[in-house]
């Protein structure tokens, strides 16, 4: 416990300052110098920094998304959520991101039955056009903001044309999203809480009726494929449908739209990485795996202590929460080589960005495609893109991105 409580992490891990949200990792280097785990109390987090203890706890499974599914809130020690919170629990406990065994394996498969690779391959066509027709719309205007143009509307496009929501209410989608990924961050306030209730509460009766309409009449989308799922004789819920559709959604939109951003950041930062990629268009593949260790979109991923641990000498008791700090474990000089320089020819790219363990993304091989459609028409289209202001990054820490990211034609 000594390691632990000797060294106050304040100094190197401020996750609400502006200039940790701009470049956090000088302070993740610190950290990992200082050791392997911490405690910060503001959150009331174990921190983890090292790849390799990142790697093992994500697979622990000592550890879990939720502890609902052994203890009730007063026997792990915890307070119930207010009751006004109900909206957004239903819809993210209900999810794969916060179910354990068996539950989480039970869902897993039944949704692996509908989001398959084939309807994944079957998009490819859509989100190559749409990306094609997004960047046309942005050098038609001689620049203007990546993010808001073509980072936010693909994924968005692509998830509603997955689930098969009307044109017309699409742009219901990412406020709802955006409210709602609120409550990700650390000890979010009382409006950003307010915020996500009201647009769980929207989004789930949104769905509820979607699924109501493919019950009448089937169609091609992954809501009808969700109803028809089914293995020795076991469905889905509709709840689960609800949260399922919720999930693909907030996980698959924020990690696209920033992934995309912070990367092409990091290509402006970095030119001589970009005009190798201008020259040589096969190294796309490797550099997305690249750019999302580089500057990766989710920095940090919770789990409760389901039973007492020890990491590096330190008690962590049954209770306690861990944090995750997956962009400090992709710099980490223990793994990788030069970590905190960007090579799109790295050999080998095993970043945390995906998660690991049974939590591994479900839609990674949708993101990677959204990702390599976008860069690619990106390189084809507009060769000579440019930075035209720097950018101002947001105010979050877990889920990291710009506010907007200012480009000319060129």
């Amino acid at each position: 416990m000594s390691e632990a409580l000797a060294f106050d992490p304040s100094s190197a891990f401020d996750p609400w300052s502006p200039e940790f949200a701009a470049d956090p990792y000088p302070g993740y280097a610190e950290l990992r110098e200082r050791g392997r785990v911490h405690w910060f109390a503001p959150s009331r987090q174990w921190l983890v920094p090292r790849y390799d203890d990142v790697r093992a706890l994500l697979r622990d499974r000592r550890l879990g998304r939720t502890y609902l599914h052994r203890f009730g809130h007063e026997e792990f020690g915890r307070s119930a959520p207010p009751d006004w919170h109900e909206p957004f629990h239903t819809l993210n406990d209900n999810g794969l991101l916060d179910l354990e065994a068996p539950d989480h394996t039970r869902l897993r498969r039944l949704v692996s039955k509908a989001f398959t690779p084939r309807m994944v391959e079957r998009l490819a066509p859509y989100v190559h056009r749409t990306a094609d027709e997004l960047v046309t719309a942005l050098l038609a205007d001689g620049g203007g903001d990546l993010v808001a143009t073509v980072a936010e509307p693909l994924p968005v496009a692509v998830i509603a044309e997955m689930l098969g929501v009307p044109a017309a209410d699409r742009g219901l989608l990412r406020p709802w999203s955006a409210a709602i990924c609120g409550m990700y961050e650390l000890n979010p306030g009382e409006d950003t809480a307010r915020a996500a209730v009201r647009a769980s509460a929207e989004f789930s009766a949104y769905l509820r009726h979607l699924i109501a309409v493919r019950r009448a009449e089937p169609g091609e989308d992954l809501i009808s494929a969700l109803i028809a799922a089914y293995e020795e004789g076991d469905r889905l819920s509709e709840q689960e449908m609800v949260s399922t559709c919720a999930l693909l959604l907030n996980a698959g939109h924020e990690a696209t739209v920033n992934t995309t951003g912070n990367a092409w950041l990091a290509l402006f930062r970095h030119p001589e990485q970009l005009t190798a990629l201008r020259a040589d268009h096969s190294l796309l593949p490797g550099a997305v795996e690249e750019l999302m260790r580089f500057d990766t979109p989710l920095h940090l991923f919770e789990r409760w202590v389901l039973d007492d641990i020890e990491v590096a000498g330190v008690h962590l008791p049954r209770g306690s929460e861990v944090a995750l700090l997956l962009g400090s474990a992709n710099r980490d000089p223990a793994r990788f080589d030069r970590p905190d320089a960007l090579d799109l020819t790295r050999p080998d790219v095993p970043h945390l960005s995906l998660g690991a363990g049974i939590h591994y993304c479900l839609g990674a091989p949708l993101a990677r495609l959204e990702l390599a459609a976008v860069f690619g028409a990106l390189l084809r289209r507009a060769p000579g893109l440019r930075l035209a202001a720097e950018p101002e990054w947001k105010p979050n820490f877990v889920i990291r991105g710009l506010r907007e990211l200012l480009v000319e034609a060129g």
